[in-house]
């Protein structure tokens, strides 16, 4: 704030000219409030201040707001003072109200708002810019090209219909404004037609004025549906904005759940890797050691029976060795009952392990089953948003009737008006003749009376005509537009109908590839499971045929190896039932999925016998257009009898009034002049 005053008063100085008290305490006021508003309202502002304040304004200020109304603005002031902030890029607001502005003015903000790109309200009440058309034009198009006012006051402006037609020429490449402000000028008829037709064809404006315009009902009414449309549309297009909003979020962390998922399964997966990699290299290091065991006891024996047949007679020393044999027989069984201890502790590990993961499957088809309960309340949804549209397509069809019985009413008023005139002529005709009886010498005078008002009946006959016709070219115009916004409402219903279930199918689609990659990874952990069983198989089928022949000890622990295999299977048999389980789960969705797919086809099916319905009703709509447009052929037709017999009736009129003043005496008098 004290930038702004310090600028202004060496501004001032630099140019001669003296601050205006008025000026420097509003900045003062503006500077000690703290704010964001310079108003200036209510101080006559000359030529000077304008250019020193227009030099300030060159600059980015703080000021957002900057009130200048009434301020008595000459043609020069306002010029220089408009001029200065073309290039501004802080002050959003402008108020200009009752400063007479005229052509130059009017000029000036053109470019101001072809220029400025920060302005978003600016309020022109009670000027003048509406009087010359050149300058109106010129500013119609700085309005045209600018693409960030939203909010436009222009009352009490004296815009004619030609003004008004080069405001519709600018509403309709302007996509900005969303609030105009038109009251209390004489746009007229033809005004407001022209901005029907900009409006028909501009889709932000949501709040127009026109009271006091001289405009009629129903072009006010055409005009205010127009900007309800518009609002409409717009609301519609903010929800679907947050709609796709809200879906792509639910989107995203569906995805991100699925990934998390995906991630833990992969970890799962390693670990049971993992495992099984610990467990097959316990295993070998324990048949590596029972090799070697079995290879030592070979060599023994066969080194006790060569002793035996070189040394018979050394009893004692083959005692000896035999108590050394059973002493190392002894260490053998200890050292079996301790690999028996640790292959029953690993067994037991082995089916905790096995429990884990049998819960964490578990936990994983629960897992399916909520995100299957979440795809139903999906579609769920989707069938409400459907409703929703159906029931908008019932208000559309509600509002084709109501139009309908409006072109009805209009039609009954122009009978009953056509069968007014026609009494009205009726009773001017016997006028006529009375007056024929009792005065004949005003019968001159009566006769010319009689056809200027007959003149005047039949032009205002044909403006009545031609008010029909173009009444009847609003109401067709008015259906195609809504027949055209119907159908890019159902094409647009079609599109997101459409786009939402691509979305679910490629959703679902990705679900499956997951599924199946996932009972993939499974079956190949299955198969590596039954290649490590079948070489497990094979080994210890080769130590058996090894230990066979050695003791009945060896045999024993064969047959509890056998058990162990046994025992192994029945965990893999559990495990492939499980792996089926899962499998049936999977299958289950498939049918699911299958029957969501049937529940689109059924709603895409509704939604086309809806539209062949509505095009069904736009059909007979527009063949009661065309029965009432035969309808006021037959009128035009009666109009043009009734013309007829006006006509043969003047014309008899005409001769007998000449046959009646040949037959009197002046007439006699006047032939022999002749």
């Amino acid at each position: 704030m004290e930038d702004f005053r310090r600028a202004y008063l060496r501004l001032c100085k630099e140019g001669g000219v003296e601050p205006q008290e008025g000026v420097v305490a509003q900045l003062q006021e503006s500077r000690a409030a703290q704010g964001s508003r310079l108003d200036l309202s209510g101080q006559s502002l000359s030529a000077d201040t304008c250019s020193v304040l227009a030099r300030a304004f060159q600059k980015d200020t703080v000021f957002t707001e900057v009130l200048l109304s009434d301020c008595m603005l000459s043609e020069e002031g306002a010029k220089v003072l408009l001029s200065g902030l073309f290039g501004n890029t802080t002050v959003k607001v402008l108020d200009l109200k009752g400063n007479n502005l005229r052509s130059t003015g009017a000029e000036v903000l053109g470019k101001l708002l072809a220029r400025n790109k920060t302005l978003r309200r600016l309020v022109l009440e009670w000027n003048a810019l509406g009087v010359w058309d050149e300058a109106f034009s010129l500013f119609c198009e700085g309005l045209a090209s600018n693409g960030v006012l939203t909010q436009l006051d222009l009352r009490n402006n004296q815009i004619n219909h030609h003004g008004a037609a080069e405001l519709a020429l600018a509403l309709k490449r302007n996509t900005a404004v969303q609030a105009l402000d038109l009251r209390w000028n004489n746009v007229g008829l033809l005004g407001g037609r022209t901005l029907l037709e900009a409006l028909q064809k501009n889709r932000s404006i949501m709040q127009l004025e026109m009271a006091g315009n001289n405009i009629p009902s129903d072009t006010l009414k055409a005009l205010e549906q127009t900007t309800g449309h518009n609002s409409d549309r717009q609301s519609t297009m903010r929800e679907s904005r947050s709609r796709t909003q809200v879906l792509s979020k639910e989107i995203q962390t569906l995805k991100e759940g699925k990934g998390r998922q995906f991630l833990s399964l992969m970890e799962t997966i390693d670990r049971q890797r993992e495992e099984m990699g610990r467990s097959n290299g316990s295993t070998s290091i324990q048949i590596g050691q029972l090799q070697e065991a079995l290879n030592e006891r070979k060599s023994a024996v066969n080194s006790l029976t060569a002793k035996l047949q070189m040394t018979e007679a050394a009893l004692a020393l083959s005692e000896q060795k035999n108590h050394n044999t059973g002493e190392l027989l002894t260490r053998v069984k200890a050292e079996k009952e301790e690999q028996r201890e640790r292959q029953s502790r690993e067994r037991k590990k082995e089916q905790e392990d096995g429990a884990l993961r049998g819960g964490k499957l578990l936990r994983e088809i629960q897992d399916l089953t909520e995100a299957n309960a979440q795809l139903k309340n999906k579609v769920e949804e989707m069938e409400r948003r459907c409703k929703s549209q159906q029931q908008q397509i019932f208000e559309l069809k509600q509002e084709l009737t109501n139009s309908t019985a409006e072109l009805k009413l209009q039609l009954a008023q122009a009978e009953d008006r056509l069968e007014i005139e026609k009494r009205r002529s009726k009773q001017s005709l016997q006028d006529m003749d009375s007056l024929r009886q009792k005065e004949v010498e005003h019968v001159n005078r009566l006769l010319e009376e009689s056809e200027r008002a007959l003149q005047e009946r039949i032009f205002k006959l044909e403006g009545q005509r031609i008010q029909l016709e173009e009444e009847l070219s609003r109401a067709k115009a008015a259906c195609v537009t809504e027949r055209a916004q119907a159908e890019e409402d159902l094409g647009k219903v079609r599109a997101q109908v459409r786009l939402d279930q691509q979305e679910h199918v490629s959703s679902l689609e990705e679900k499956l590839r997951s599924v199946r990659s996932l009972q993939q990874e499974v079956q190949l952990h299955c198969s590596q499971q039954k290649q490590t069983i079948s070489e497990l198989q094979a080994k210890n089928s080769q130590q058996g045929m090894e230990i066979n022949g050695l003791q009945r000890r060896t045999e024993e622990l064969q047959q509890e190896l056998s058990g162990k295999d046994q025992e192994k299977v029945a965990e893999v048999s559990r495990v492939k039932v499980e792996l089926q389980e899962q499998i049936g789960h999977l299958q289950a969705e498939r049918t699911a999925q299958g029957g969501l797919k049937e529940k689109i086809s059924a709603l895409e099916r509704e939604v086309k016998a809806l539209s062949s319905h509505h095009r069904e009703v736009l059909l007979d709509k527009e063949s009661e257009m065309s029965s009432m447009l035969e309808k006021l052929r037959l009128k035009e037709a009666e109009i043009q009898r009734m013309r007829e017999d006006e006509a043969h009736r003047a014309s008899y009129l005409q001769s007998a009034v000449l046959a009646y003043v040949q037959g009197s005496p002046l007439g006699h008098y006047s032939s022999p002049k002749k």
